[in-house]
């Protein structure tokens, strides 16, 4: 009954007072994992070159856009492994936001379909992904890789708004604990962790002059780095104005550290894309025989902005997943209140013979948008697609794999989307005084 029934009865052992609504978020997140997973080790240098042995994936490799050409199947197997697994997960989620809309509580026959069947929701992305690896060559990569890099963006951006509202809700945290407590231990904990960012923001900024701009050349890196850090300057400089203190007492350097911090990384990432030679060290040239050219040696296709892009993956499809804000205006936004009017109304913990069970807290109204919620799915499977890439993509011929300036420009532009975002969170309550930014 397990594998048709609803979310809790899966969990309700292990997490006897979870939420119907919760455990459902949480295992469509584990089979985004998964699917990540699979990314992850099909891109490994010792599986990719196995790759070719699966039946079918070669298959359809001579022609791109109907002109037949000279391709080599076994050029970057891995990458073509990631790309349609990146597919086949786009694709599911994208199956159940179409499904999902307009849902607006689990007496709806199509709920039992968001908090249920997972056993054959599992066959269905397997049936997927197996589909995806009979996509024919040729076009399919050229063509995705734009899905992917507007996807990434977008997911970008929920990214600077999920951290936004972590910083604030950090600081707010801090600040009460500070009027309720020990003032002195929080604050000296307040200025410690924001003198920790801004220094690491420093330090970032020093080593991507020195490593990704030249005395003479690399004109684009020089200009990256400097407008963001005038920009970072700009915004930790309004968090702190009298004015914006005035209507928003709990904005501080706090918030404006982390966004410093978190842009510089952006721009990182961004200048790692870079596809000269000279102003990126770490760039990777790779032809279709599998040998790759770069200023060092790499074992793996993952660089550091990789690596630290995947982390910041995993916290924030956990977030997603887990925790709505604290804050009306995000919850708004992001369409993702735990505790909206008349969201499990009535509802709570079942409880057989004294022990709390799990339970369905959608009764009478969902508690958060289901079709939002596998778009964020969406993109995040467009976002680590790129990012297991290295937002690599190949040239015409396909035998040549290489980082674009799209890329670039993609990231660089995220940054500044990114700090006008935070930028409009200090500044509204001021603009628009009609309206309650608390």
């Amino acid at each position: 009954s397990c594998l048709c029934g609803s979310a809790p009865c899966l969990l309700c052992g292990c997490c006897p007072s979870a939420k119907n609504s919760t455990i459902s978020r949480l295992l469509f997140t584990f089979f985004l994992f998964l699917g990540t997973l699979v990314s992850i080790i099909m891109i490994i240098p010792g599986v990719e070159k196995e790759l070719h042995k699966l039946p079918g994936f070669c298959e359809g490799s001579g022609s791109v856009l109907g002109v037949q050409t000279n391709v080599d199947c076994s050029s970057f197997l891995g990458h073509k492994a990631v790309y349609r697994m990146g597919f086949a997960m786009a694709a599911f989620f994208s199956l159940f936001a179409v499904l999902m809309v307009c849902v607006r509580s689990s007496k709806d026959p199509r709920a039992a379909l968001q908090n249920g069947f997972w056993f054959f929701k599992f066959l269905v992305l397997v049936g997927i992904t197996v589909g995806a690896f009979y996509i024919p060559d040729g076009a399919f990569t050229s063509v995705w890789f734009y899905f992917g890099v507007v996807g990434s963006f977008l997911f970008i951006l929920i990214q600077l708004v999920l951290l936004i509202d972590f910083a604030h809700s950090w600081s707010q945290l801090w600040l009460r604990n500070a009027d309720e407590g020990n003032a002195k231990g929080w604050y000296a904990a307040l200025c410690t962790i924001t003198f920790i960012f801004y220094a690491a923001s420093i330090t970032a900024v020093v080593l991507l002059f020195v490593y990704y701009t030249k005395p003479e050349g690399c004109t684009e890196g020089k200009a990256f780095i400097s407008i963001n850090l005038i920009l970072c300057l700009i915004v930790s400089v309004v968090s702190i104005l009298p004015k914006i203190q005035e209507a928003q007492p709990h904005s501080g350097l706090l918030q404006a550290s982390l966004i410093t911090l978190y842009t510089i990384y952006v721009t990182w990432s961004a200048l790692a894309n870079v596809p000269t030679q000279r102003c990126n060290p770490t760039l990777l040239v790779r032809n279709s025989t599998g040998s790759a050219t770069a200023t060092e040696p790499l074992t793996t296709w993952w660089d550091a902005p990789s690596i630290v892009g995947l982390v910041i993956f995993i916290l924030c499809t956990l977030f997603i997943s887990l925790r709505s804000s604290d804050h009306p205006q995000v919850n708004k936004m992001m369409l993702t209140e735990e505790s909206g009017a008349g969201a499990g109304a009535g509802a709570g913990p079942a409880e057989e013979g004294g022990v709390h069970r799990a339970y369905d807290n959608e009764q009478d109204g969902v508690s958060y948008n289901y079709t939002f919620f596998h778009l964020c799915l969406l993109l995040a499977a467009l976002y680590i697609m790129m990012t297991l890439t290295n937002w690599y993509r190949p040239d015409e011929s396909l035998q040549v794999l290489r980082s674009p300036w799209t890329a670039v420009w993609v990231k660089m532009c995220s940054s500044w989307a990114g700090l006008l975002l935070y930028l409009w969170t200090l500044v509204a309550p001021l603009v628009l005084p009609g309206r309650d930014f608390s």
